[in-house]
């Protein structure tokens, strides 16, 4: 699986479970850390944890290696790292608190629209 289909993978789980805010940002060029990184938003802690299930439970059904998952016990910002994708799912007021888009505004949005429903 290349890195685009992972990232539309991604993108999919968490509208499905109604992450808010989704934002893609192409690192690639900036970072050699990843090639994309995903910040989303959860309403609750128990919607950050939905987000991460779906996210790990997708990557397990297509047999992806998963780095790690960091702060899932406490809800407000959740690592998951796949790789050539790293995801942060936050709550509101932790990712107001640490602006990661601020921290990597130089790496372009990508436009993720098709493969979110409104």
């Amino acid at each position: 699986m290349n890195s685009k289909d992972l990232l539309q993978m991604v993108i999919e789980a968490a509208d499905g479970r109604r992450a808010e805010d989704i934002v893609a940002l192409k690192v690639d060029e900036i970072s050699p850390m990843a090639d994309y990184f995903v910040i989303m938003t959860g309403g609750s802690d128990r919607q950050v944890q939905a987000i991460t299930n779906a996210i790990v439970e997708k990557a397990h059904e297509k047999k992806l290696e998963i780095g790690s998952v960091e702060g899932k016990n406490h809800a407000k910002w959740v690592l998951i790292d796949l790789g050539d994708v790293v995801v942060h799912v936050f709550r509101e007021e932790t990712r107001q608190f640490y602006n990661l888009e601020k921290l990597w505004s130089d790496a372009p949005l990508v436009d993720i629209n098709e493969w979110v429903k409104d």
